[in-house]
Order: C-alpha cells, then sequence, then structure tokens
C-alpha cells in the first residue's frame, strides 16, 4: 500500500534530506507534494524517477494527503498543521511549535515509541540535540535510572540553516585572505549584534530566556524530561556553536541510580538500537563529525566512569543532526505509523 505524502518546506536544508531518506528507506510512497513558499511555487525537484512541480503552501494543499512532514519554520507550522489534520492527514512536525504541548507526542522512535498510540493528528519531532541525547540516555534510563544529567553541545552551524553554512564558509576565506570576517547571521540573525564562528566559538545558540539560559538550552531539559515522562529530572545544559558543518556533537555526564561499569555502559550501548560505540582509546579511536557527516547512527566514546561521584558516566556524541536529528528522526516516525497501522 502506498501513502500520500506531503513535505512541507521542500527547498530547505531539513526538506531535502527528508526527500532523499524517502527515496533510500524506500518509504511507501504513492503520491508525494512538494510544498514551499510561493517564490519558489512552479519550480522543480527531482523524487526518485520523477520530476515533481513546487506548490505553494497553502490550507488546501493537503487534501488526499496521508501524511506531511512540515519543515518550514514554527509559524508555518502553527499556520497550516491543523488545517493539515482536517484534510485527514497525520502531521509529523520538525519545528518546536507543538513540542511542549500536552496532548502532543513528542517522539523518537528508538525511545519512545508508544506515545505515537495517543497521537490526535500531531506528532512533534525533538529538538536535534535532545534526540541525539536521548537515543544515549534511553538504554542507560532503562538499566540504571537516572539521578541527574548534565550536556555540553558543540553545535554545527548548518543547525543555524543553509545562510550560516554559506557565512561560515566566506569567513574562512576571508580570514584566510588577511580581511575582516563578515558577520550577519549568528549567534541569531534577527539579533542586533552578529559574531565571526570561524576560528571561534559562539555560547549562545537562540535568544536568552529565563535564568539566563537560551532557548536551545531550555528545549533539550524540557523536551527530555517529556520524552522520558520524567518532569522532576535534574537536567542542565549549555548549547554552543562551533566552526564545523555538519554533525553536532555533546559531552555528557550522567550519573545513575545504580552504578554502571564502563563495561556495562559499552555493552548497554553497542547493542541498543540506532547507537555505534567508537572507543578504543589505545588506538585513537573516538566519533568525529569530519568523518560521520551524513551518517544515520549516533556515534559515543571516550566511555569512562566519573569518580567524583558513586554512579556517574562521561560520554562524547556525536551524530549528523540533519539526518538522525531531523529528517531521520521524522521518517522514522513516519515508519513506525505505518507499522502500527496508526495512519
Amino acid at each position: 500500500m502506498g501513502y500520500n505524502v506531503a513535505i512541507v518546506g521542500a527547498t530547505g536544508v531539513v526538506g531535502q534530506e527528508l526527500i532523499t531518506l524517502l527515496e533510500q528507506r524506500k518509504f511507501p510512497v504513492d503520491k508525494i507534494k512538494l510544498l514551499a513558499s510561493a517564490r519558489s511555487a512552479g519550480k522543480t525537484m527531482e523524487f526518485g524517477q520523477q520530476t515533481v512541480e513546487i506548490e505553494e503552501a497553502t490550507t488546501e494543499a493537503f487534501a488526499g494527503i496521508d501524511i506531511a512532514f512540515f519543515a518550514a519554520g514554527g509559524s508555518i507550522s502553527a499556520a497550516l498543521a491543523p488545517a493539515a489534520v482536517e484534510h485527514g492527514a497525520v502531521v509529523i512536525d520538525n519545528t518546536s511549535n507543538f513540542r511542549l504541548e500536552p496532548d502532543v507526542p513528542l517522539v523518537i522512535p528508538e525511545v519512545n515509541s508508544d506515545d505515537l498510540t495517543w497521537h490526535k493528528g500531531i506528532i512533534a519531532n525533538p529538538n536535534c540535540s535532545t534526540i541525539i541525547m536521548a537515543v544515549v540516555l534511553a538504554p542507560i534510563y532503562q538499566a540504571a535510572g537516572l539521578k541527574r544529567v548534565v550536556t555540553s553541545t558543540y553545535q554545527a552551524v548548518s543547525g543555524a540553516g543553509a545562510a550560516a553554512m554559506t557565512e561560515l564558509d566566506q569567513q574562512v576565506r576571508e580570514y584566510l585572505d588577511g580581511t575582516q570576517p563578515t558577520a550577519q547571521v549568528l549567534p541569531v540573525a534577527s539579533l542586533p549584534r552578529h559574531y565571526q564562528i570561524a576560528f571561534n566559538l559562539i555560547p549562545q545558540i537562540d535568544v536568552f530566556e529565563d535564568g539566563g539560559y537560551t532557548k536551545e538550552e531550555w528545549k533539550m531539559i524540557k523536551e527530555t524530561r517529556k520524552i522520558f515522562h520524567l518532569p522532576e529530572l535534574p537536567i542542565t545544559a549549555t548549547t554552543v556553536r562551533v566552526p564545523v558543518f555538519r554533525c553536532h556533537s555533546l559531552s555528557l555526564n550522567i550519573e545513575t541510580e545504580k552504578k554502571l561499569t564502563v563495561s556495562e555502559a559499552r555493552e548497554l550501548l553497542s547493542t541498543y538500537p540506532g547507537i555505534s560505540v567508537i572507543d578504543e582509546p589505545a588506538s585513537q579511536s573516538y566519533p568525529m563529525p569530519s568523518v560521520l557527516s551524513g551518517t544515520d547512527d549516533v556515534y559515543v566514546g571516550r566511555i569512562r566512569e566519573d569518580d567524583s561521584v558513586a554512579c556517574g558516566l562521561n560520554l562524547w556524541v556525536v551524530a549528523d543532526q540533519i539526518r538522525k536529528g531531523a529528517a531521520l528522526n521524522s521518517v522514522q516516525i513516519g515508519e513506525e505509523l505505518i507499522r502500527r497501522g496508526l495512519v
């Protein structure tokens, strides 16, 4: 059986990755509709052997659609997702718009796929860094509980969109030419001050909110609590933009209820779906963005006990945030919905 599928934001970075993954994973697509802004309408994109004309994303565009992937920004999702549901589609939304709504499941298939059973038409895809972290936390939580989680992220510029990727490339060229790099995008394009990212780190991702935390940091905290159904989980985050094109990295410090040895943790992680362990210090083997771009798993290395507490672990985690952190997780949600007969 095939399904009529729509991609909202088809011309964007995540939208293009969704198209690629639907093809690669042989998602059962009967007809595909590629939706974008009015300025892109009429252009064409390739899907398999088809040349598909891009249409403007409007409320009427969802007639006859079974599954709608949204990847065009929160305001677009807020405006159009309810209309898609009214037309009978199941919406898988990549934005933050619905993530913390109590009646909207926030799903990572490897972690909490059972939450799909109570969806009311909209399913939220978590923040990219939340996904990467939660996949790693899941087997540890199942085996030993979670007492506290501390994370620091090293996030690629692609997380801020194509303009940030272009600016990093441009700034490196300017720097090497001996000219002052031009900064117009990071940390947040809409804010008055912008900083060079080439050969620099920016300890701000998104705008600042309560307690001096950024919106990105609060996303990781609140979304993780919702995914694990642990509303009181002690968790804190510091998110940093780094001069890497693709793949987010995380340092994770996890305090568990029950002690896990390094060998036990490595066994749990290496046998869990969606995780690959690269952890051989003797041969300097550990996950790195430069070699993992375009891959699907979450990679873990530098696994060691935290000797400062009774039950603690330190981990280094890397994953392609456009794949597993966004497009792949969305496609996996769609696959799981089909497997469970929920669409």
